[in-house]
């Protein structure tokens, strides 16, 4: 069974022989097999907004396997392949059938200004007709359009361009009667269409003497449903109160970009109020008094030990006892000087000139 199946295989591979590049060109320039690129999406593209690149592969005969994109790189764009499956249609060419396979790029324009996109190189692989079965690439047409910034958005640093934005947060808890030592949980959610999950806006936590944060790592999530692109980001902030007092998490403000409308929008979400009970207030005051007790005590401390030194001086006089001691240390100096000289003369023989 094996060696027919290696049989059959030999006799497909000899039947319908792969050829390469050089083939697949010999059929666009017959007229048998064409590649396109359109940008879709493209007009008042404003940055962050959603455009796309589309690339129709039509053939007269069939596809043969699998059709493989390399995307390229273009600076300032975000390219991505979202979609694993292309569309699959068909239409009619001066009365003959083609199969056409439609594929869609997302573009993600970072800045303001013309981009080009340069030709792509897909890999296909189709039935020739009387060659058989042929492999290579083909290279799209290039691509070019342009992105603006209009007069709403120039004083903006961040925006979310989409058609729809929605902001939400929630408390696992109410913050207005807390204790030192308890717990909330601040929980954030955006959500949008047309854009990546790492497109829509971050936290930063607020650092607040007394009120400490710990921010968790981001929840994000993509999902595509028939070419509508949805996104999410959650931003999860735990707070633990640490001192008595009344804080204050301040209004965000976040700007969208509506796509349908072509207008500016902003989302607002509310301050939080963070009261903690003053019960550890007392306490608080009595390890201030404490504090302020074991300083005095530190300082009566050091007076009393100056003025017992002080006594004792005064008691004692040891400067009175000073030109005696002085006298001791001279007679001992003059004692280390006797033996450091030497015993001998420093010429032997004194009226010998050989000794100089």
């Amino acid at each position: 069974m094996t060696r027919l199946i290696l049989l059959l295989s030999l006799a497909l591979a000899t039947a319908f022989p792969v050829r390469g590049d050089d083939d697949l060109q010999a059929l666009v320039t017959a007229g048998l097999l064409s590649i396109d690129s359109e940008v879709t999406g493209a007009e008042q593209l404003v940055p962050g907004q959603r455009a796309q690149l589309v690339l129709k592969v039509a053939t007269s005969n069939w596809f043969t396997g699998g059709t493989r994109i390399r995307i390229p790189e273009v600076p300032g764009l975000v390219i991505l392949q979202t979609e694993q499956f292309a569309a699959n249609a068909s239409e009619v060419r001066q009365g003959q059938t083609w199969v056409i396979q439609r594929w869609t790029l997302d573009l993600y324009p970072q800045r303001k200004g013309e981009f080009t996109i340069p030709p792509i190189p897909v890999r296909l692989k189709v039935n020739g007709g009387e060659p058989g079965a042929l492999e290579g690439e083909l290279l799209s047409p290039p691509a070019m359009f342009s992105v603006s910034v209009p007069a709403a958005l120039e004083q903006a640093d961040f925006w979310v361009a989409a058609p729809r934005f929605s902001v939400e947060q929630s408390l696992d808890r109410e913050t207005d009667a807390l204790q030192p030592g308890d717990a909330f949980t601040r929980r954030i959610v955006f959500s949008a269409n047309d854009v990546q999950a790492m497109m829509l806006p971050t936290i930063d936590a607020e650092q607040l003497p007394g009120l400490a944060s710990y921010p968790a790592p981001a929840q994000m999530s993509n999902s595509n449903n028939r070419g509508v692109t949805n996104a999410s980001r959650t931003e999860t902030i735990s707070y633990i109160a640490e001192a008595p007092g009344d804080y204050l998490l301040p209004a965000r403000d976040f700007f969208w970009w509506n796509t349908q409308t072509g207008e500016l929008e902003i989302l607002s979400l509310p301050a939080i109020t963070v009261q903690v009970a003053g019960e550890m207030e007392v306490g608080a005051t009595a390890a201030d008094r404490s504090a302020l007790i074991r300083n005095v005590v530190i300082a009566a401390a050091a007076v009393l030990l100056a003025l017992l030194l002080y006594r004792l001086l005064n008691r004692w006089q040891p400067w009175s006892r000073m030109p005696a001691l002085f006298a001791a240390l001279d007679g001992l100096r003059q004692t280390l000087r006797r033996l450091r000289q030497p015993a001998l003369a420093q010429k032997l023989n004194p009226d010998n000139s050989a000794a100089e």
